[in-house]
């Protein structure tokens, strides 16, 4: 097995970098081999012990890559979860997988703090295909993981949004925040483009494109009536069960109506339940006849499809991958580091409200010799997820007041029950 030569060119770029700043990013197109392109660059470097992080999903096929190409270096790799589990620090490359993980703001998340104390004077390698999917705001806490970083001099998010970013007061109705997502990345750009690289599946020599097609099927009357009852009473109570449904805030009755309308809920004692099983049985007969893969987004709607599809359906890639067998995957834990390459389509039984897994989870089919790539989702009539579609299609996450105006709830978000009536 060998290189692609732009991996050869971007890796012997990378190594120069991180020799003279102890930085680079990888900012590479999903499909494009930028895993690959890191380890090269460790081997590029001379390092002895490299240490990757990335997601579980990831291991296997980052495994492969290494095997494949015979590094000598010793590689560890493992998941940002599982990081207390290393002892020791003695490593001469740190690998971030999907950097854009650790790119919340305006505080920083525990695991960039964690990564940034233990290993933050360690050369490392960034790498991610959509590096700031929400706002330039989110490149500060992803180029502070390192102590060699452009921002160094800014201590925290604050002190550098008051140089980078247009800071606006956002009225949440119960209250007033400011907003630091306007950063102005023709102030900050100079600094670190020195650090990233670029590369594009067209570049790549990619001729494939992503066909998404919207099916929209009917669930069944009761759980329309369930949704309105919820919407209208903010409680709901089984009179066979006793059990309860409880959506007391906007936020709350967004999560709930979000489960409901592909046909699962959580209840308030911490069980969930299926109460519609429409979109699983649309999807097994209008697929019959193809190999899919399918992605869900609640823990229930799991279940669900397993006691619809049954033994054709399996969680484990590897299984896929040699059986004729379907794939079902969690959105988040499945939108990375995953190939569905032998799929003959996508087929999303949900969606998710933000807009980088929208982005990821149509990429999985991608492959430099596929020419189409079919993404199918499926929607409820009169459901919530067109118009979660519509936000995360043009980069924007879809938010609690879009929720509100779209149904045009006018809950307080005090917790405050509504009327009680019966779940019948």
């Amino acid at each position: 097995m060998q290189l692609r030569p732009y991996q050869i060119k971007l890796s012997t770029e990378a190594s120069e970098i991180l020799i003279r700043k102890k930085l680079v990013f990888l900012a590479m197109q999903v499909r494009t081999g930028k895993s690959l392109t890191a380890l090269q660059t460790c081997k590029n470097v001379n390092a002895k012990r490299v240490l990757f992080i990335t997601k579980i999903k990831a291991f296997s096929s980052i495994q492969e890559d290494y095997n494949n190409f015979n590094f000598d270096f010793d590689l560890t790799i493992i998941n940002r979860e599982s990081l207390h589990k290393i002892e020791s620090n003695d490593f001469d490359v740190v690998v971030i997988d999907e950097v854009h993980g650790y790119a919340t703001y305006p505080k920083p998340s525990i695991y960039q703090k964690e990564i940034k104390k233990r290993f933050g004077n360690i050369p490392m390698i960034f790498l991610s295909g959509t590096p700031t999917p929400e706002s330039y705001s989110q490149f500060y806490h992803i180029f502070t993981l390192s102590n060699y970083g452009p921002f160094r001099e800014y201590t925290n998010f604050y002190k550098w949004a008051h140089d980078f970013v247009d800071i606006e007061i956002k009225n949440l109705g119960y209250a007033k925040v400011n907003d630091y997502s306007k950063a102005r990345k023709d102030k900050f750009f100079g600094m670190i483009k020195h650090y990233i690289l670029t590369y594009t599946q067209e570049q790549a020599g990619f001729e494939s494109k992503v066909n998404e097609m919207v099916l929209y099927v009917d669930m069944k009357p009761q759980t329309y009536n369930l949704i309105n009852k919820l919407k209208n009473d903010l409680f709901i109570k089984s009179e066979k069960t006793g059990k309860t449904i409880t959506a007391d805030t906007s936020v709350k009755l967004q999560q709930k109506m979000h489960q409901m309308f592909s046909g699962t809920i959580k209840l308030d004692d911490g069980t969930a339940t299926t109460i519609d099983d429409t979109k699983a049985r649309y999807i097994l007969e209008m697929f019959k006849d193809k190999k899919i893969g399918i992605f869900y987004n609640f823990v229930q709607e799991l279940q669900m499809l397993k006691d619809v599809i049954g033994t054709r359906l399996t969680t484990s890639l590897e299984e896929f991958n040699t059986t004729d067998k379907w794939y079902a995957g969690q959105i988040v834990s499945s939108r990375e580091g995953i190939s569905l390459a032998k799929a003959d389509c996508l087929v999303m039984l949900n969606i998710q409200f933000s807009a980088v897994s929208y982005f990821q989870s149509v990429a999985r089919l991608t492959t430099k010799d596929r020419k189409e790539n079919d993404v199918f989702w499926i929607f409820a009539n009169k459901g919530i997820e067109a118009n979660i579609y519509k936000r995360v299609m043009n980069k924007k996450d879809y938010t609690n007041s879009h929720f509100k105006k779209d149904f045009d709830v006018k809950i307080s978000d005090e917790n405050k029950k509504g009327t009680r009536k019966e779940w019948v």
